[in-house]
């Protein structure tokens, strides 16, 4: 990955340079999924609201006043368009289990239902917490972001962004206490 900084990267976008928007989403498009994720909880969902939103970015690269903080500008496109999808969507928040089950490629039944009922139970675990919880625990333990880069980019104190971790992870154990015993 190239060292130029997310501004320099920007005023690439803005001159043309098509590699420059790869590495953009090279940067930022793991964790877009993770923000739609904690709003929509559903990773079909989640994959395409980040990957329209940062195309719609990349459309008005020229509105980010900010070039140095495209990051936080990107995830809040993200945030915003996960919200509308939540608003506008008739059929709710999650996808059916049917269909995930179709579109599985795991040989072994059993094994796609507690992979499915995994799943469920970690969604709606993370469901239970507040938004800004929830984007800080998949943004540092599913992307491997560090406290300081995600106050950066939720512009929040580092401080904050620690706490906020600690609540959600004391929370989430509570909730998925015993998970090791269901079904045996």
């Amino acid at each position: 990955m190239t060292e130029e900084t997310d501004a320099e990267l920007v005023a690439g976008v803005r001159h043309g340079r098509r590699e420059a928007a790869g590495v953009l989403a090279e940067r930022y498009l793991r964790a877009s999924r993770a923000v739609a994720l904690a709003i929509l909880g559903d990773v079909a969902s989640a994959e395409d609201t980040a990957q329209d939103a940062f195309v719609y970015a990349m459309e008005h690269i020229r509105e980010c006043r900010h070039p140095e903080r495209f990051g936080g500008w990107l995830l809040q496109i993200v945030r915003n368009r996960s919200r509308n999808h939540v608003r506008d969507s008739k059929a709710g928040r999650h996808e059916s289990l049917h269909r995930q089950q179709l579109q599985s490629t795991f040989p072994a039944p059993d094994l796609v239902a507690a992979r499915t009922q995994l799943r469920e139970r970690l969604l709606a675990a993370l469901a239970e917490l507040p938004e800004d919880r929830r984007l800080v625990v998949l943004l540092n333990d599913l992307e491997g972001w560090t406290h300081r880069e995600i106050a950066e980019q939720m512009e929040l104190p580092a401080g904050t962004v620690r706490s906020h971790l600690h609540h959600a992870r004391r929370v989430l154990r509570e909730l998925l206490r015993g998970l090791n015993e269901v079904d045996r």
